[in-house]
């Protein structure tokens, strides 16, 4: 039987999921990335809340942007989703590519966090 693409990306996302989780000493930086907007936040999964969020939608990025669907936008979403996170004190994170392949946007947003001072 034949995956679909969305059922092999499901599958890829819980099968990490599994194995990636985020405690309140390194949570979790889950990435979301739709056809137009790409979105990013840092959660901790033992009180299943948010600490930080960013994404194109962000009105300080999307002025700037031309599209939120790019390797640019991914790489500005980066610098400040890590930004926000260093201001709260977060340093280190567990990095959840939320099924998507580790290429592209993917990539190009995990290089920009990490330029910018996260460790993951």
């Amino acid at each position: 039987m034949k995956l679909t693409r969305r059922e092999s990306k499901e599958r890829r996302r819980r099968r990490i999921r599994g194995k990636v989780g985020g405690s309140s000493e390194r949570p979790r930086l889950a990435i979301f990335r739709s056809n137009e907007h790409i979105y990013a936040q840092v959660i901790d999964d033992t009180s299943h809340h948010t600490l930080v969020a960013a994404s194109t939608l962000d009105p300080e990025l999307k002025t700037q942007l031309g599209s939120g669907a790019n390797c640019q936008a991914s790489t500005e979403v980066g610098k400040l989703i890590a930004k926000r996170s260093i201001e709260k004190g977060i340093t280190q994170v567990v990095f959840d590519r939320g099924g998507n392949l580790y290429h592209g946007r993917i990539k190009a947003l995990a290089e920009a966090a990490r330029e910018a001072g996260l460790n993951f």
